[in-house]
């Protein structure tokens, strides 16, 4: 049986979901010539992954300016996948990291369903290849994987395909997360969640099809849990408004009900273990901080030029998005206006008024517990005030609701173009005129946006005292190294060198979500960007932060040593990574403790182990 077929195209109609012509009756399948468009289509997309990554494999030495310690934290869990694989290490848990506590990687990015099969090219290429393996990939399979979808089951055509499919990959909000989020921009999983979806209403196919749909959505679990309750929604929501609308799939609604009921399930079960784990286990979390919960999207960003696009620069983006990797809602006034004529074109579109009202909805949980226009509060309190401390939402950063948005308006543009070609076949004598139109329209609306390739920064190498091993003496019996300043959410390079050794050489603290233990925490074991501070790692953060020594007591001494107890110190090193600030950072450490550093494989090196035996 197939999915539900159309009504005929009219010029009042709008767009459908036509049935996927894989295998299905009364449809060809791809000609020789809609194979060679294929290939054309999937280079395309593979030219536009490498020219927004191209800086990074051009200069192995680089890595994204404006989110380096979330590469870093990528890199280590690439390298944390390779573990998994070849030493059985426990896939959900490390205390490889955060020594003694160690890290809940399930509530954190650990990516397993990437790093696993990724990890041939992490031993033998290294975690930043991975790493950048992993991002561009990702985006050129999603760019593939929406191009199918379209084309094979939404719409038919290639040409509105590779439009929605490139526009769905390289987005500005897309290029935004491209900055240190390969997990963000890998949304190749979403169009199969998608497809699969749509095929539980075949009659007789339920269970197969359950199956299918509960695999894809565990796949999905691994890379981005944000990411599939966003798919979710909108699909619940379109989906219901679909069934509404159209008799024919009420009549379908038993072998749906029954495959979704079996996907439910299956994905439930085998997803039962690590969502306890993330939730219930060690070191997890209730819930984001306030202070992240307040990133939201400015109502001005909606109209405004995301800094990675042709027409955007940081002038532009300035103050209406926390940071660069979070421009999530930079669509640009052209295409704006563009979608708003497309809502009205093709009104008569169930499928397309679902659509505008589940971007209507994603953009107004965006804008969080308070509307904000050109960077500044409006005093009007948003939805998301009522919704943010709830169960499962209140580890969603707002804006990235706005992120949800993309594929819409990628779908939208598919659906615009189809219809235009539709247009163009009907009445061939204006056949040149609607297409110099289309052209032009688009050409005004996206050609501001086009991608510009992704800023790097030269990384200082890993220093030799890491690589050699000469490290592995002093973390014998359990100890670990502990790099100064100790690697928080704004200094992750440590993580940089553990992933060079395959996790081996273990870390006091890092860069990771954890719950906030302190008795201050409000509320408590709310999630804290690193571990609680300790006096001995505030100390060393102040002199980074300032470049000046704080007063050095007695009582000071006392507690870095009980610091270095704690974390079961063997080693403390300081690389060349803090130029401006090594001489105030050596002289801290050694009068906490009153060993002097050796100079030795490009780091300074503190001998604690006498404070931990």
């Amino acid at each position: 049986m197939t999915t539900p077929e159309p009504d005929p195209p009219s010029d009042s109609d709008g767009p459908v979901v036509a049935p996927s012509a894989q295998g299905e009756p009364g449809r060809a399948r791809p000609s020789r010539r809609g194979k060679w468009a294929d290939l054309v289509a999937v280079l395309s997309f593979v030219a536009l992954g490498l020219w927004v990554t191209a800086r990074l494999w051009l200069d192995p030495g680089s890595g994204v300016r404006d989110n380096q310690s979330d590469q870093s934290q990528f890199e280590w869990m690439m390298a944390h996948g390779a573990r998994v694989v070849t030493q059985f290490a426990y896939p959900f848990h490390s205390n490889q990291m955060n020594v003694p506590d160690g890290v809940n990687l399930m509530a954190n990015t650990s990516v397993l369903s990437i790093s696993l099969p990724l990890t041939p090219v992490t031993v033998l290429l290294g975690p930043r290849v991975a790493f950048l393996v992993f991002l561009t990939v990702g985006m050129i399979a999603t760019a593939t994987a929406w191009y199918f979808l379209l084309s094979r089951v939404l719409i038919g055509s290639r040409g509105p395909a590779w439009l929605g499919g490139a526009f769905c990959a390289f987005a500005p909000a897309m290029v935004s997360h491209a900055n240190g989020h390969p997990n963000i921009v890998s949304q190749f999983v979403v169009p199969l969640i998608i497809w699969r979806t749509l095929r539980l209403g075949e009659p007789g196919r339920w269970l197969r099809n359950g199956v299918l749909l509960a695999l894809v959505i565990v796949w999905q679990a691994f890379l981005n849990l944000e990411i599939l309750l966003m798919t979710a929604i909108g699909l619940g929501l379109v989906i219901g408004v679909l069934a509404l609308g159209r008799a024919e799939l009420r009549s379908r609604a038993p072998s749906f009900l029954a495959g979704l009921a079996v996907a439910a399930g299956l994905a439930a079960l085998l997803l039962a273990y690590p969502l306890y784990v993330q939730f219930f286990g060690p070191d997890a979390y209730s819930g984001l901080s306030r202070l992240i919960r307040g990133y939201s999207s400015d109502l001005a960003s909606f109209v405004a030029y995301s800094r990675e696009s042709l027409a955007g620069s940081s002038r532009t983006a300035a103050g209406l998005a926390k940071n660069p990797t979070e421009e999530n809602s930079f669509f640009g006034w052209a295409l704006v206006v563009l979608v708003i004529a497309l809502l009205w074109w093709l009104r008569r579109s169930v499928v397309v008024l679902a659509l505008a009202a589940l971007a209507l909805l994603f953009a107004v949980l965006s804008l969080g517990r308070e509307v904000r226009f050109d960077n500044r509060g409006t005093g009007v309190p948003g939805p998301w005030a009522a919704l943010e401390n709830l169960p499962i939402l209140h580890s969603v950063v707002p804006t990235r609701w706005a992120l949800a948005i993309t594929p819409i308006i990628g779908l939208l543009l598919a659906y615009g173009a189809e219809r235009a070609r539709e247009l163009a076949g009907s009445h061939p004598v204006a056949r040149g005129q609607v297409r110099f139109v289309t052209a032009t329209v688009l050409t005004m609306a996206l050609l501001p946006i086009v991608p510009t390739p992704l800023p790097v920064v030269h990384l200082d190498p890993v220093p030799t005292f890491v690589t050699s091993g000469a490290w592995r003496p002093y973390v014998t019996g359990g100890r670990s190294v502990v790099a100064l300043p100790l690697p928080d959410s704004t200094y992750a390079e440590p993580l940089r060198w553990a992933a060079e050794t395959r996790l081996d050489m273990p870390l006091a603290r890092g860069y990771f979500l954890g719950p906030d233990t302190r008795p201050s925490a409000d509320p408590p074991s709310v999630a804290l960007f690193g571990a609680p501070p300790r006096p001995t790692s505030s100390f060393f953060a102040t002199i980074r932060r300032t470049g000046a020594v704080p007063p050095i007591t007695p009582q000071a001494r006392v507690r870095a040593v009980d610091d270095l107890r704690f974390w079961r110190a063997g080693v403390v090193i300081l690389g060349p990574h803090e130029p401006e600030h090594e001489t105030a950072l050596r002289r801290g450490m050694t009068e906490l403790t009153g060993i002097q550093p050796v100079h030795t494989g490009g780091v300074w090196v503190w001998d604690v182990r006498s404070f931990t035996d």
